[in-house]
């Protein structure tokens, strides 16, 4: 079994870094940004500051994973990393919004902007959003809370360096209306990244199985072990960093070895699948007799 201390241990730290040294540089780039009227540094400040609010959720959420069980919350806080990329992903569609309205407006009549502060804070930006993605690269195909960040934060990146560009051609070929055309850029690649990370958090908070999971061949390998002769009941969902539970009932012969099938498939499921918190039901009689108790109504 995979340490999940040490995985949520460092989880915290990382997130705690990252959102404290973007906190940083957004103010930079927001101070620079208002000094130069440049909406390409504003509107990449404001898409860093969308970010730095989303880490903080997801920081916090770290920190509510560790919390241990209680009578209560019989799985701790565990889910929080499942509803801090939701509140993130919602916060990055407006932020989306506010950023191409005004970007469009300014398109018309573009101010006159210092080109080299935007190349060169733009490119700080480029090695902070770097720098920080590189320390959450571990356990980010894991954990969705993670995950959201890294990819926002290499989205960051590629922004900036729209920004660096765009300043280049300003000072080049004194194309003012580069500066807005980067806003509305920031704005479109913020609403696609926001959009299929909402999609995917609403998934998760809804319980449905993981997109790394594919349910039938966990059906299929379990009904193809010693001994069952059916497969049914069977759920799996996220418990959030990286934690997959699985409910399963498994019709089986009277009188077998059940608990060491149990201790083997349970190895097998996290090893093969992933889905380290299987509960297995074993069940006696026929297939026939449980697959006319799955088709029967059932009362509620």
């Amino acid at each position: 079994m995979p340490d999940h201390g040490h995985f949520h241990g460092s989880a915290t730290r990382a997130f705690a870094i990252v959102t404290l040294v973007n906190l940083a540089y957004t103010a930079v780039e927001a101070g620079y940004g208002f000094a130069t009227d440049s909406l390409a540094l504003l509107s990449d400040a404001l898409h860093n500051l969308g970010d730095v609010l989303g880490l903080g959720l997801a920081w916090g959420a770290a920190v509510m994973a560790r919390r241990l069980p209680t009578e209560h919350h019989t799985y701790g806080w565990r889910r929080a990393t499942l509803l801090s990329p939701l509140a993130n992903a919602l916060l990055l569609v407006g932020f989306a919004g506010a950023l191409s309205w005004e970007a469009v407006r300014r398109l018309g009549a573009p101010p006159q902007v210092p080109a080299l502060p935007v190349i060169v804070v733009a490119a700080l930006g480029i090695a902070v959003n770097l720098g920080t993605a590189w320390l959450l690269r571990e356990g980010h195909g894991q954990d969705l809370n993670r995950r959201g960040a890294y990819l926002h934060l290499l989205a960051d990146a590629a922004v900036s360096l729209a920004a660096v560009l765009a300043g280049f051609g300003m000072l080049q070929l004194g194309w003012r209306w580069l500066d807005p055309a980067t806003g509305l850029l920031v704005g479109t690649v913020v609403a696609l990244s926001a959009f299929g990370l909402l999609r995917e958090a609403f998934n998760a908070a809804m319980d449905a199985v993981p997109a790394a999971i594919d349910q039938a061949r966990v059906r299929d390998w379990l009904a193809a072990q010693d001994g069952v002769s059916a497969v049914h009941h069977l759920h799996i969902w996220s418990l959030g960093a990286g934690e997959v539970a699985m409910t399963v009932h498994l019709v089986r012969p009277a009188g077998a070895d059940h608990d060491a099938f149990i201790d083997r498939i349970s190895d097998e499921l996290d090893r093969r699948f992933g889905i380290n918190h299987p509960t297995l039901q074993i069940e006696h009689g026929s297939a026939c007799e449980h697959d006319r108790h799955d088709r029967a109504p059932h009362a509620h």
